[in-house]
């Protein structure tokens, strides 16, 4: 036999997709209800881009952040692994604990360490409120981390209630923040950032090309435009969410 019948596997480089889930009061009942169905219903699309996918497999975090942080694993599972355990709410908005616990693993000693090499990040927050603690000094520290840096970053903020501004903050730009005001645009837009994050994410780019949070960012809107019509304002009032 020559070499040339000889088939080397080369190990595929692995992205690891994190959810950033806020879990405070605020998203109690029907709000954390969809996040956990969302999730739960895009993981089979995750797992099928991960097992086509030639240039990567992909891992899947969680971290859940209220009063507090913590983790829905200790490590970063394989997409064919990862289980969703329903999470539910309650307490504070700890969103700059959550930016420094998720700085602590990024990095080859913590969630980064794949022995075969690792694609950026694809980093999804979902919020509906503004953070409680000191979320500018928690930015600060996960700002200076270069998988951060180099990382895709999508918010989804649930509602009007939700700090945009601080949201656009953590992703760099405003353009990564898409807002959804009821559970049908909410449900939507999970599995329409997590499919697109996934698929872009877990591929080589090449030199010269758009960064792959900017591909993110356009074929997102381009997705909502085709699924998620324009919330309307209900006659006669200034509320524009609806919940129910």
């Amino acid at each position: 036999m020559s070499l040339l019948d000889e088939t080397v596997e080369v190990p595929r480089r692995t992205m690891t997709l994190f959810f950033l889930v806020d879990t405070s009061g605020s998203m109690d009942g029907k709000k954390i209800g969809a996040v956990n169905e969302s999730i739960q219903e895009v993981l089979p699309m995750i797992r099928d881009i991960s097992a086509t996918n030639p240039d990567a497999e992909i891992n899947v975090a969680a971290l859940q952040f209220s009063t507090g942080t913590s983790w829905v694993y200790d490590e970063p599972k394989s997409a064919d692994e990862f289980e969703w355990m329903d999470v539910s709410a309650d307490g504070l908005t700890c969103l700059g604990e959550a930016c420094e616990e998720l700085s602590g693993k990024l990095s080859k000693s913590g969630f980064m360490k794949s022995a075969s090499g690792s694609y950026a990040p694809a980093i999804i927050l979902l919020s509906d409120g503004e953070p409680t603690d000191d979320f500018d000094s928690g930015l600060s520290k996960l700002e200076e981390n270069k998988w951060f840096k180099h990382a895709i970053k999508i918010a989804i903020a649930i509602g009007d209630d939700a700090d945009k501004e601080k949201l656009a903050q953590f992703t760099g730009t405003s353009e990564a923040v898409f807002t959804v005001h009821n559970i049908d645009a909410l449900k939507k837009m999970i599995r329409i950032v997590v499919v697109t994050s996934s698929q872009v994410g877990s591929q080589s780019s090449a030199a010269g090309e758009s960064t792959k949070q900017q591909q993110v960012i356009e074929q997102v809107q381009d997705a909502q435009k085709e699924e998620i019509k324009p919330d309307e304002p209900a006659p006669g009032t200034n509320n524009y969410d609806d919940w129910d």
